[in-house]
C-alpha cells in the first residue's frame, strides 16, 4: 500500500451518523461516490468486535483499492492487517506506532494546536490532520477551531500533506483546499446524507476543482 495515499476525500466512520442504515452499505456507497480513504472509528466496541468489523471493512475496501485506516488502535490495525492508523495527541506516540506497524503503513496524526504542527516536523508522517477546522458537533473534546487563517499558518509551517476535519460540507470544502488543505475528512456530511454516494460525488468534485483552480486561474 502506498504510504502517500490519495487524501482528497477521507471518510471517518460513525455508525450513529448512518441513521440506522447498514454501516457497510453506507461506506460502500460513499466509496462508489469517490471516497479515497476510510478511517474506522469505534469508541464503544469490544476489541474482538472491532477487529471483526475492521477485517470485513478491509475486505470490502480492497475491491476498490481504498486504504483502511484504524483510529487510535494499533493493535486492531495489526490484527486486521489494515493499511494504517490514525493517532491523536493523547494516543500512542508516533515513534512507537511506527515501530510496531513497520514500513509501508500509513500513519496520520491529529494536530489540534500550533505546537502539534511544529513537533510533527520531526516525523515522517503520511499526513497531518488539522482538527477541528470549524466547529463541529461530532467531536467536542478538542481545542478551539483552526479556521481558515489557522489552516494557512499550518500550511506555511508544515511539510506534510494536510487533511482538514471538523464542520466540512459542500459550502466550505473548496475554501479549505484553496487555503492549504490537501484533502478533506468528513463524517456526517456523507454518513448522514440521504445518498452517501451522491454526497461523496459532490464533495469529491468540489475538492478536485479547487485543487485545479489556481492552475487554471494562472494559465
Amino acid at each position: 500500500m502506498n504510504i502517500n495515499p490519495n487524501l482528497e476525500l477521507y471518510l471517518v466512520t460513525d455508525e450513529a451518523a448512518c441513521l440506522g442504515r447498514d454501516f457497510f452499505w453506507v461506506v460502500e456507497e460513499a466509496v462508489k461516490g469517490g471516497v479515497t480513504m476510510v478511517q474506522l472509528r469505534e469508541k464503544s466496541l469490544s476489541t474482538r468486535t472491532f477487529i471483526d468489523r475492521a477485517r470485513r471493512l478491509k475486505s470490502l475496501l480492497e475491491t476498490y483499492n481504498v486504504p483502511l485506516i484504524i483510529n487510535d488502535r494499533v493493535d486492531v490495525a495489526l490484527a486486521a492487517d489494515a493499511d494504517g492508523v490514525h493517532i491523536g495527541q493523547s494516543d500512542m506516540p508516533f515513534q512507537m506506532a511506527h515501530r510496531l506497524l513497520g514500513e509501508g503503513k500509513i500513519i496520520g496524526l491529529s494536530a489540534e494546536k500550533q505546537s502539534d504542527v511544529l513537533e510533527a516536523e520531526h516525523w515522517n508522517l503520511s499526513y497531518l490532520a488539522v482538527s477541528p477546522l470549524f466547529n463541529t458537533p461530532t467531536k467536542t473534546d478538542t481545542e478551539k477551531p483552526w479556521e481558515l487563517d489557522g489552516l494557512q499558518w499550518a500550511r506555511q509551517q508544515s511539510r506534510h500533506p494536510l487533511v482538514v476535519i471538523g464542520g466540512l460540507h459542500p459550502g466550505n470544502a473548496g475554501e479549505a483546499v484553496l487555503n492549504g488543505a490537501t484533502g478533506i475528512a468528513v463524517v456526517s456530511a456523507i454518513c448522514s446524507a440521504p445518498s452517501p454516494r451522491e454526497a461523496a460525488r459532490e464533495l469529491k468534485t468540489i475538492v478536485q476543482e479547487s485543487i485545479l483552480w489556481p492552475a487554471t486561474k494562472n494559465s
